[in-house]
């Protein structure tokens, strides 16, 4: 789509959970077009930029007016009407980890917070409103999903709870449509990954540390959707751009939700295969049945209640996971190409090079390095420290020439130590008492 901008006059639009790993992207595009200057907007108290950030693009629009970064939380009313104050469209990305299953969370943000965010809009007059959804809107968690497109229905009862409570927030924008003149539409992303994520690479990476990443829970044969973050932000961009075109082409993209995707289908742990080989770890290939793995996850489950509020880790491995993990999702975005003209702008398999490039500090060999850089700098530690008895040692023994009888005993020990230490230090590895491992 190419981005014309006649106006000169200074415009402002809204990213909601700006700081969020999708939203960080859109941010640096709604940037590098130039459309609007753009106030991104989160929970922090203030922005804390990271190195690349601080010297790229959004490092520069927020040292020239460009950007700016506002405090909000999307459950007050009054945060959220003073940072749309001025903006004439607002992206709303905002929501609560997917991975934790808390109602209540996910209900006072996807829900009552996007009520503020319309009620917000309305007020002081935003034109045009972009709500980030998920194709997770239409997944019950059983039945698994094959080229869905949008005519598809809420079903009776979602996965989890971030799934249903986006739900009904996608419902409330979609109805919103032409109060007070706001146009709205929804974007439902499917499986964003690339780089700067947070959550599906790190995971990935630390299971295959731990040694969990062995296994294929199913069969391996469910489809997926991926789709690389550029693509997704593009499609934001698409869907706001067709909103402020006017006419019949925003009449049609008015009111509606669209399904976003690579439009390459990939088997779901082919996918994650070719992350982890990317990185140097062991592709999955031990295959367990969900039927096996079902009762465990609920068990899991079971212990996080009991556990969970004197601290233990929300797990990774739940019911609602185990599904999203083991069922076919794909989705049809012919809808997002005729009215929106959407089409992705990186290819699948690019998208998993650039990838894999970006997490390279957490490859295997680089993981490798760092425990042996862990080891020698221990190895050089245990060595000073017997450096230092055996100074101590020779001072006491052989320069002092006072000292009480206390102090001549302990001088005797430590040099019998230092002795025996400086023996055991030249052993080999297997001959030694202590201190060896054997490799792994």
């Amino acid at each position: 789509m190419v981005m014309e901008v006649t106006e000169t006059t200074e415009r402002w639009c809204v990213v909601t959970g700006g700081r969020g790993f999708a939203a960080r992207h859109l941010v640096e595009m709604l940037l590098r077009y130039e459309i609007f200057h753009v106030r991104i907007a989160d929970l922090a108290p203030a922005i804390n930029l990271e190195p690349h950030e601080e010297t790229g693009a959004l490092g520069e629009a927020i040292r020239s007016g460009r950007a700016h970064y506002v405090s909000a939380d999307l459950r007050n009313q009054a945060q959220v009407v003073k940072a749309f104050e001025g903006a004439e469209v607002v992206f709303h990305m905002a929501a609560p980890d997917s991975s934790i299953n808390n109602y209540q969370l996910h209900y006072s943000v996807n829900v009552q917070g996007t009520r503020n965010v319309i009620d917000a809009c309305v007020e002081v007059g935003v034109k045009r409103l972009i709500y980030t959804s998920s194709p997770s809107v239409v997944f019950d968690g059983v039945h698994g999903v094959l080229n869905a497109n949008e005519t598809m229905p809420y079903p009776p009862k979602h996965n989890d709870s971030y799934s249903a409570t986006k739900a009904e927030g996608e419902a409330l924008v979609l109805k919103a449509n032409g109060r007070n003149g706001l146009l709205t539409c929804c974007i439902r992303p499917s499986s964003i990954f690339g780089p700067g994520d947070k959550l599906m690479v790190p995971s990935l990476v630390a299971a295959a540390r731990a040694g969990k990443s062995k296994f294929i829970i199913g069969d391996g044969s469910n489809l997926y959707d991926f789709t690389y973050v550029e693509n997704v932000v593009h499609a934001h961009v698409c869907a706001e751009r067709a909103l402020a075109s006017g006419g019949e082409i925003c009449a049609k993209a008015a009111g509606q939700a669209y399904f976003i995707t690579n439009t390459e289908p990939v088997k779901f742990w082919e996918f994650m295969s070719q992350l982890l080989e990317g990185l140097g770890y062991e592709r999955p290939s031990i295959k367990i049945p969900t039927i096996i793995m079902m009762p465990i996850a609920h068990l899991v489950e079971l212990i996080y209640k009991l556990l969970g509020p004197y601290g233990m880790k929300v797990p990774t491995l739940t019911p609602s996971r185990v599904r999203l993990l083991s069922c076919t999702r794909t989705c049809d975005s012919s809808k997002a190409k005729d009215l929106l003209s959407y089409a992705p702008v990186v290819p699948l398999q690019e998208g998993i090079r650039r990838t894999i490039d970006s997490f390279s500090h957490l490859s295997a060999q680089n993981q490798h390095k760092r425990e042996a850089g862990d080891t020698l700098l221990r190895k050089a530690k245990k060595q000073s420290l017997i450096a230092l008895l055996i100074l101590i040692t020779i001072y006491y023994n052989f320069v002092a020439t006072t000292g009480s009888s206390v102090i001549t005993a302990l001088s005797k020990v430590l040099l019998v130590a230092s002795i025996f230490l400086f023996f055991h230090g030249i052993l080999p590895e297997k001959m030694k008492l202590f201190g060896s491992k054997k490799s792994v």
